[in-house]
């Protein structure tokens, strides 16, 4: 194949990525993807060529998947259509560096096993989603969540599956080259490994039967309603607006008390500082008393005692008057940078995003007591990251809660990546999921990661369904990643020794050679 088709081959593959995820939902495009990168790499005719292309594979797929983000810095952030675009370049080029250097590890140690090859990968998306506090979305993973390898969240989470969709894509291409090749040796390696991966679709389609979650049929559910304001982000923090927005809820809300056990409002859903609208939550408190329907509102939070600004979920239970400072309430923990807080200094004043300076709660607080249930929580951005929401996760958690804002995003593919994820966290950790927004996507998800009842995006609107308490615990839910990480080290470690030990039984058998 010519040079130059390399890289054009890299970027297109990079591109077609994008289409498995929500809310296109071409799942098998994962695999095509990933194959058709892995083939660029193996048979560039040199190591310069393969990172480039490389490179360009993480450009197209991160340019054209987090294209949503530039609307946020341009409608919303007051930077210019070309700063906003620059800006999703430029982060488009730092996470692409993480497959141009699972690349550069895959011609510098030469590898041919396919597992080894998954276990790279694993490696690079690991620091992509913890250097600088990381930025794990897009992982191949969610592209599964409606197919049979879903069946390997509830084991080793979305990593696990990611893991999976590159051995097989590595698999079938290592097939293919050593029969086009009649190579026997690696041919029989590469027969081996797939009766390895038979075994795991075996396993992924039982792990789908295999229930760890169980429905207690004769407890009473809960009834909880969500609300969806549907507020314009543009009006969102707009003086003007106001009294309006505020009405906007509280007509809203105002059939469902003394219907709905809970009612769900989503996040930073006051358009002033919670300490400035403390009159209106002291009605909503008051109304919770008298209908015995409790009201979760997410807030914009200064602390009294250290002046700080918090994104923060509060509950006004019928049982306890609203007070600011002892009020039940949860704080945002994973802050989205250049958003909720700026990370670079020098750009404060480029970047015109309200409340852009705020502090961090801690990673595990106590969930939110409400109606004998207990609710761990994600605000926004919160919900992608598989540990910390499985750490945040108590034994006496019931319903995972995630409020959120995707009106900064406007009508794009970014809100249905993140619904997607959402659902992927409730499938992981065996935990019924409610997700409130303010213009969607809002949903209940049972812990299976199915959508029981979903709303439509872009309407003022309510939806109440019945949820259940479930028991029972994943494995992934007790243990994380940690089972993933550790089967990847050991076998890591097994192919260097084994690497090893032939090198030191060639120089035996052939000494002077």
């Amino acid at each position: 194949m010519p040079k130059y088709l390399y890289p054009l081959l890299a970027v297109f593959s990079g591109i077609i990525g994008v289409f498995a995820y929500a809310p296109f939902n071409y799942s098998g495009l994962a695999f095509i993807s990933i194959f058709l990168l892995l083939a660029v790499i193996k048979y560039a005719p040199s190591t310069k060529s393969a990172l480039i292309s490389s490179f360009l594979w993480g450009m197209s797929y991160f340019s054209f998947g987090l294209n949503w983000i530039n609307i946020s810095l341009d409608q919303f952030g007051g930077l210019s259509t070309a700063a906003a675009y620059s800006l999703v370049v430029v982060l488009a080029a730092y996470l692409s560096l993480f497959p141009l250097l699972f690349s550069w590890l895959i011609r510098k140690l030469a590898v041919q096993q396919a597992i080894i090859v998954a276990i790279l990968w694993t490696f690079t998306e690991f620091l992509r989603g913890w250097l600088f506090t990381g930025f794990p979305w897009l992982q191949f993973g969610y592209t599964q969540i409606d197919t049979l390898f879903a069946g390997i969240a509830p084991f080793f989470g979305v990593q696990g599956i990611t893991f999976v969709i590159v051995w097989l894509s590595a698999l079938g291409l290592n097939i293919i080259h050593s029969l086009s090749n009649k190579n026997d040796r690696h041919l029989l390696l590469a027969t081996s490994q797939t009766f390895l991966a038979i075994i795991l679709v075996v396993i992924s389609y039982y792990g789908n039967k295999i229930t760890f979650i169980k429905q207690d049929p004769q407890q009473k559910p809960l009834t909880i309603t969500l609300v969806q304001g549907n507020i314009e982000q543009q009006n969102k923090w707009n003086p003007d607006y106001i009294y309006q927005s505020l009405d906007i809820y509280q007509n809203l809300i105002m059939p469902h008390l003394g219907k709905s056990d809970i009612i769900i409002l989503p996040e930073s859903v006051l358009p002033l500082l919670e300490n400035q609208l403390t009159p209106y939550i002291e009605m909503l408190s008051r109304l919770s008393q008298q209908s015995n329907s409790a009201i979760l509102l997410g807030t914009i939070y200064q602390a009294s005692n250290n002046e700080h600004l918090y994104n923060s979920l509060i509950a006004l239970t019928p049982q306890q008057p609203y007070d600011i400072n002892h009020t039940s309430r949860y704080l945002k923990h994973h802050l989205v940078p250049f958003g909720e807080y700026i990370p670079l200094p020098f750009i404060e004043n480029i970047i015109n995003i309200p409340f852009s300076s705020m502090s961090a709660g801690g990673l595990q607080q106590p969930p939110l007591q409400i109606k004998q249930a207990n609710f761990t929580n994600a605000i926004c951005y919160e919900i992608i990251f598989d540990s910390e929401v499985q750490k945040s996760l108590q034994q006496n958690t019931d319903f995972l809660l995630t409020v959120s804002n995707d009106a900064w995003f406007g009508t794009s593919i970014g809100p249905w990546q993140h619904f997607q994820m959402a659902r992927m966290r409730a499938l992981e950790l065996g935990k019924p999921l409610i997700r409130s927004t303010n213009t969607g996507v809002t949903a209940f998800i049972d812990p299976f990661g199915k959508v029981i009842k979903q709303a439509p995006q872009f309407t003022a609107t309510t939806l109440t369904t019945e949820m259940y308490k479930v028991s029972g615990k994943t494995p992934f839910a007790a243990f994380g990643n940690t089972p993933l990480y550790l089967l990847s080290i050991i076998l890591f470690t097994l192919h260097l020794l084994g690497g090893l030990l032939r090198k030191i039984l060639l120089k035996k058998m052939l000494p002077n050679q």
